[in-house]
């Protein structure tokens, strides 16, 4: 009886299936957001792109876009600047039939690809990225080396397509870094006077979630780790281990706006991480800073602007629900009417 007992209540098998459901769940609804993301830019240039044509002013890409723009960085902050309002407008011109685009991809996808000025390549690198999962990175890859010229134009297309993913194979440290990361799991959307440690804490409680969130390959290694130098001690945030890039991953958490104090600390973390802790076989340290608000001005003007072994991401705490998505595509409609 008591055989029986233990083995009704070792749900350990159960546990296992009901938490890979509510993992999937969450990533469905990380895709749902980011196409619906994508889908707003698309309203919002299709908007845009038709009250052009209806004044007809020549004028109109610095009177209008510029107030239009102001008035969307007073409502709504960062990413309505004159330049990206004016990409979501070509990113209408170049994909007008809204249901061909593929929901696999994010904006930044889309971005890229309204680099590529031929219709038809641009479909074809679209639903070859969504189709084959690339990353951003690995679509810029192949439209930097001209994939489809390339396989257009060879008689001997196996020997394209077998360099193509050979260079695909190859992982960087940037493929393996996200920007945002969503941390909806730490539940602490109403979190009184949150702090850093907080977050840490939270990140630790919730390990398995937050190597979900991280991605592939990645190993804990230790939280709070100390490393000495002449008598003082200095300590990481979080250490993780790559497996796949084969490196250490130094993680400092920011509250807060990112700073060139926080660049130069981390800079400092790496190279003492690699000269302490690192072994002959490992790659060069990486370090990733994660702030809860980006600065576009410490991005460009410092080491991050073309560092291999830093970057910056923002965490964000809670996915916005449709119905905010909705709300905030319907505030731009109405302003675009007024």
């Amino acid at each position: 009886m008591t055989t029986h007992i233990q083995q009704h209540t070792d749900n350990t098998e159960l546990a296992t299936q009901v938490a890979q459901i509510i993992r999937q769940a969450r990533q469905t609804a990380y895709r749902a957001v980011n196409f619906a993301m994508v889908l707003a830019y698309w309203n919002i240039g299709k908007l845009i792109v038709e009250d052009e044509l209806h004044w007809n002013r020549a004028d109109y890409g610095k009177a209008v876009l510029k107030n239009l723009s102001e008035r969307l960085t007073v409502e709504f902050g960062k990413g309505f600047d004159e330049r990206e309002l004016r990409k979501m407008c070509q990113f209408y011109r170049c994909f007008e039939i809204r249901d061909t685009l593929r929901p696999e991809l994010s904006w930044s996808h889309y971005r890229r690809l309204l680099s590529v000025e031929d219709e038809k390549a641009r479909v074809w690198y679209m639903n070859e990225a969504a189709d084959s999962v690339w990353s951003t990175r690995q679509l810029d890859r192949q439209i930097s080396t001209l994939y489809y010229d390339r396989l257009l134009a060879s008689r001997n297309k196996d020997a394209v397509i077998a360099e193509a993913k050979e260079k695909l194979s190859k992982v960087e440290p940037e493929d393996i870094i996200k920007d945002p990361y969503i941390l909806e799991f730490l539940n602490l959307k109403d979190y009184p006077a949150l702090r850093e440690s907080d977050i840490e804490s939270g990140l630790i409680s919730n390990l398995q979630d937050f190597m979900l969130e991280l991605g592939k390959g990645f190993c804990f290694v230790a939280r709070q780790k100390r490393m000495r130098y002449d008598d003082e001690d200095f300590y990481v945030d979080l250490v993780f281990y790559n497996s796949i890039i084969k490196c250490y991953i130094l993680i400092d958490l920011k509250l807060g706006k990112l700073t060139h104090q926080d660049v130069g600390q981390m800079d400092s973390y790496i190279r003492m991480f690699d000269d302490l802790m690192k072994q002959p076989d490992d790659n060069p340290t990486i370090g990733l800073i994660l702030c809860s608000e980006k600065n576009e001005a410490v991005a460009k003007y410092s080491i991050l602007n073309d560092a291999k072994q830093i970057f910056a991401s923002k965490y964000k705490l809670t996915l916005p629900t449709e119905e905010e998505l909705q709300a905030e595509l319907n505030r731009v409609r109405k302003m675009l009417n007024n």
